[in-house]
């Protein structure tokens, strides 16, 4: 199932029921089945499933956070001249936290009073629930902030690392933090301890990471192919290689998606293509051969039985991945 949308796909999505979903940079939030819904008059900027999962949220450059589903979209909040940088949820926690500058909200999906505020030193990037929805990370300049996401008084835990970091992505056992940098670096902290892990030697910037197999494997953009970190045993990467996966000189691997059951990684590739692989026998298997734009996002659904992509120019689609 292919879908030509007339803007930048900022994000494919899932719902609980397996549903895919597109939010566009035209303010637009389109479902695999032909809904379409006008969320935003502006451009969608950042996306993140309901932790209920009906539906999906997104932030724009209008200042509004909103939540789409079968019947259409409602306001959630909204700051105009601010933009709404991140969204991500917590269905484990039922929890909503968004980033605007330096300022970090979040809120309670069953409490409508609930309402947390954490200020920053420089604007945030990108934020992550733990597993567990209970403590929140936010990339900024310097390092990453860890919030207790209930609580009002509090003083971030900083895990420090020189640079601009951009996105983030915690290990399925909360063990481990790991930050994409501004520079063409992966970084990583242990949590417990604050053990930096320096994960460097990538020729372009790491644009995507995405755990699976149980949080056994790392898989990162960056390359000319998926980059796979181990991360097995309490030190995980540390003093370990990676490996590369799906090698082109042709084309660098935008976006990665994991199935975090097992051990197939997808890959988004600049030129527009997509593949998939399991690692155990590492065939890769062409499911978008043809090329095109950069492709702009990448995922899984839960049951990691369907992958839904988009790219730069609008195109997007499903792919069935049970037969």
């Amino acid at each position: 199932m292919t879908h030509a949308f007339e803007a930048f796909v900022t994000a494919a999505l899932f719902d609980a029921s397996g549903r895919a979903w597109f939010a566009l940079g035209d303010g637009t939030v389109r479902r695999e089945d032909g809904l379409a819904i006008e969320a935003h008059q502006g451009a969608v900027l950042c996306a993140a499933a309901h932790p209920t999962g009906a539906g999906v949220l997104t932030g724009g450059d209008d200042g509004v956070l909103a939540w789409s589903r079968d019947s259409g979209a409602e306001v959630l909040e909204k700051n105009p001249g601010r933009w709404i940088d991140s969204v991500t949820t917590s269905p484990a926690s039922g929890l909503i936290a968004w980033a605007s500058g330096r300022q970090v909200e979040v809120r309670d999906a069953a409490d409508p009073d609930f309402r947390r505020g954490f200020a920053h030193e420089r604007s945030v990037a990108e934020l992550a629930f733990d597993p567990r929805g209970r403590r929140l990370a936010a990339a900024t300049y310097g390092g990453a902030w860890l919030w207790y996401a209930r609580i009002a008084e509090q003083k971030p835990e900083i895990l420090k690392w020189a640079g601009s970091h951009i996105a983030l992505a915690w290990s399925p056992d909360g063990k481990f933090l790991m930050s994409a940098m501004q520079e063409n670096q992966l970084h990583g902290w242990r949590v417990a301890d604050d053990k930096n892990l320096k994960m460097g030697g990538y020729p372009a910037k790491v644009k995507s990471l995405a755990f699976l197999s149980r949080g056994q494997m790392l898989a990162t953009s960056g390359a000319n192919g998926v980059v796979v970190w181990p991360f097995t045993g309490p030190a995980g990467p540390l003093g370990k290689q990676a490996a590369e996966v799906g090698y082109d000189e042709s084309a660098l691997v935008a976006r990665v998606a994991g199935d975090p059951g097992s051990k197939r990684v997808a890959a988004g590739l600049e030129d527009g293509r997509v593949w998939i692989c399991d690692l155990t026998g590492q065939r890769i298997d062409m499911l978008k051969a043809e090329k095109g734009e950069s492709i702009s996002t990448l995922a899984f659904s839960k049951d990691a039985r369907r992958l839904a992509w988009g790219d730069e120019a609008g195109g997007a689609g499903v792919f069935d991945l049970s037969t």
